[in-house]
């Protein structure tokens, strides 16, 4: 074997030093410092590490991010509207009933809808609001919390109808940490809107409501007291608006995504101009916690109740007295309609403005005041948000014709009257099976002819699940009191009216039903042949 020759022998050479880096550590390290922007600079190993911040090759870095745009905050905007945020704190003494379920029969949302669930999902055993902390049981005085905002700097502020329903006391906290005295001017359960009046102070900050409708995809802060934790902001997107959340037919919320839990209710959700776009008042939420989605009163809405309830502590709408329903595309294709647009009149009350206008089951409000109504929501925000006592004029859309009718706003009841039906109470099995309507799934029989079903129409006895009829909500004991316009008391009417229908090329045949004390209209599809 060849042995290696010692160039160290040799004259000319040097033995190198060692170095305290291999090659791939070095080749690491350049890397590093090279993305520093010091590609220059020498790894001597004399160099403690903490001289790399302490080089020219740092002073450089700085100056370089210094040149780059930094990421908008909102520390600006939240340091000017922060102040005027208040948290809501009341007590009230323990006199919620229960029913056999356990579920509390005072609840101030509409039953059944997504806000009355929140209500009972968020106010734990005691059913009690959104961000009430609980306390003694059983005739006790229990403790909630909330937020608002000041609208003024004499003490008026904004918060939910729910945060203070039944309070006995009611105090906030401002942003100093100062508390104070307030009391209830007025509540409006069907908005979830409370004004109140803080007492012991007259130079408060307070926010602006907005003139302007959000976009969706802007900026939103909430600021509010969640958990008890006052003064938390969050920030999010409008994620959308115009949201039907089946509280009621005013519902018209601006959903959001800034987190918000229990405690936001009534706080105010702002834009980047610092101004109130809305009042938080709901979330959804499978878990119970935050997911992203919270719905906010809009302000144009705050602004038009507030005013009433500084007026005069309630808020009174206009209103015409008819049950109404959205038109589907089925119902627009039965009624000879272009446009599934309008609201369908489902019943006018007996004498209310409608009925004593004229307007009949059946038509389609079209327009109020020369504005076209979208929708049935759309007109019972238009009409409420009249004052009783005006004048207005109505498009119809009258068995196929158009027609004007005027008439003067009644003023809308506090709490409309269910509709006695003690007739559907009785029990409907004792008649006879009744008669078939082919290709609807549906066996018919005389009303008059079954025990309390009433004198008008024909009722419903049995249902096939599968048939068209099931898919569109009919039930056994139903009542169907018109078929295409017409009225119907025996099962061969019905069979003529949908012959008449199918004959005039209808996809669907339109029919009035009563069921559970109010009526409705339901297209049914038509089966060929």
């Amino acid at each position: 074997m060849t042995e290696r020759p010692d160039l160290s022998t040799l004259p000319s050479y040097k033995a190198p030093k060692r170095s305290l880096f291999s090659a791939r550590k070095l080749a690491l390290m350049a890397s590093v410092v090279a993305g520093l922007g010091a590609a220059t600079y020498g790894l001597s190993p004399t160099h403690n590490p903490a001289d790399l911040f302490t080089t020219p090759a740092h002073a450089q870095v700085n100056n370089e991010v210094k040149k780059v745009q930094q990421p908008v905050g909102f520390a600006d905007i939240v340091e000017r509207v922060k102040p005027s945020v208040i948290s809501v704190k009341v007590n009230i003494r323990e006199k919620v009933a229960k029913d056999d379920s356990g579920n509390n029969e005072d609840s101030p949302f509409q039953p059944g809808s997504p806000m009355e669930r929140f209500f009972r999902r968020f106010g734990g055993p005691d059913g009690l609001p959104p961000g009430l902390r609980g306390g003694p049981r059983g005739g006790g005085v229990v403790t909630g919390q909330g937020s608002g905002f000041f609208i003024s700097a004499d003490g008026f502020a904004v918060t939910n109808n729910h945060v203070v329903d039944g309070a006995d006391k009611v105090e906030v906290t401002t942003d100093d940490g100062k508390t104070y005295s307030a009391k209830v001017i007025g509540t409006d359960p069907r908005t979830d809107l409370a004004l109140i009046k803080v007492e012991g102070g007259s130079n408060f900050q307070f926010a602006k409501l907005s003139d302007t409708k959000p976009r969706i995809g802007d900026w939103v802060l909430a600021v509010g007291n969640p958990f008890g934790l006052g003064g938390t902001v969050t920030a999010g997107i409008v994620s959308a608006s115009g949201r039907d959340i089946g509280n009621g037919p005013y519902d018209d919320f601006i959903q959001i995504d800034a987190p918000v839990n229990k405690g936001n209710s009534g706080g105010p959700a702002f834009d980047v101009s610092g101004e109130v776009m809305g009042v938080n008042t709901a979330i959804y939420s499978p878990s119970g916690g935050s997911v992203g989605i919270a719905f906010s009163i809009p302000a144009q809405t705050v602004k038009s109740v507030v005013a009433q309830l500084k007026d005069k502590g309630s808020v009174s709408r206009g209103w015409i007295g008819v049950q109404i329903q959205p038109v589907t595309s089925d119902i627009a294709d039965s009624l000879g309609m272009k446009k599934a647009e309008g609201a369908l009149v489902a019943e006018p009350q007996a004498n209310g403005p409608a009925a004593k206008a004229g307007i009949e089951s059946g038509d389609v409000i079209t327009a109020v005041n020369g504005e076209p109504v979208k929708d049935a929501r759309e007109l019972a925000r238009t009409i409420g948000g009249l004052a009783p006592g005006n004048a207005v004029k109505l498009n119809v859309l009258h068995k196929g014709q158009d027609k004007t009718v005027n008439l003067t706003l009644g003023q809308l009841p506090n709490s409309l009257e269910a509709k006695a039906d003690t007739d559907n109470n009785s029990d409907k099995g004792n008649s006879s099976r009744g008669t078939d309507v082919p290709k609807l799934g549906l066996t018919v029989a005389p009303a008059n002819s079954v025990a309390g079903a009433g004198k008008e129409g024909v009722v419903v006895t049995e249902v096939d699940p599968k048939s068209a009829a099931a898919e569109r909500g009919f039930k056994e004991g139903d009542v169907i009191l018109e078929v295409a316009g017409k009225s119907v008391g025996t099962a061969g009417e019905v069979r003529d009216a949908i012959t008449a229908a199918r004959n005039d090329s209808k996809n669907s045949v339109l029919m009035r039903v009563k069921s559970g004390g109010s009526s409705r209209f339901v297209a049914v599809p038509l089966a060929k042949g």
